[in-house]
């Protein structure tokens, strides 16, 4: 069976949903349970591991939105790019610096909350982005 460039969107979008969902349900909150030298360790496998993940699923997302919107302008296609387009400056601006101010020991509970409570933004995102896409690919 071949894959077009639809399932292909589906699909990565859909992974992203379940990624981001573990991580508002599970990782970040349970970063409060980490003691902080604990976290510090922990924190740098994480951030490693989860990149080999997220790194290649952003971009996939990122290239087939920036295609779809090449190949045919629509309300889902402009719309989608602009959402990927926001997930991925609320990544760098918000989480990246979030992140490092963990792996360089300088955070807080503070920061800790910050991550759990902004991420809500993201997984309404990414999910409603993905719930969008199904309904676009089945009409």
């Amino acid at each position: 069976m071949k894959m077009d460039l639809e399932q292909l969107r589906i699909l990565i979008d859909f992974g992203l949903v379940v990624l981001i969902w573990m991580v508002q349900l599970l990782i970040y909150p349970s970063f409060k349970h980490f003691p902080p030298n604990a976290l510090l360790k922990w924190h740098s496998r994480y951030t490693f591991n989860m990149a080999v993940i997220v790194i290649p699923l952003m971009f996939g997302q990122l290239i087939i939105y920036a295609i779809q919107i090449y190949q045919n302008q629509t309300v889902f296609s402009i719309c989608g790019i602009l959402i990927v387009l926001t997930l991925w400056v609320s990544t760098f601006l918000q989480f990246v610096p979030l992140h490092q101010q963990i792996s360089n020991d300088s955070f807080s509970e503070k920061t800790l909350k910050l991550l759990e409570s902004r991420n809500w933004i993201r997984t309404v995102l990414w999910t409603g982005l993905f719930v969008w896409s199904l309904v676009a690919f089945y009409l």
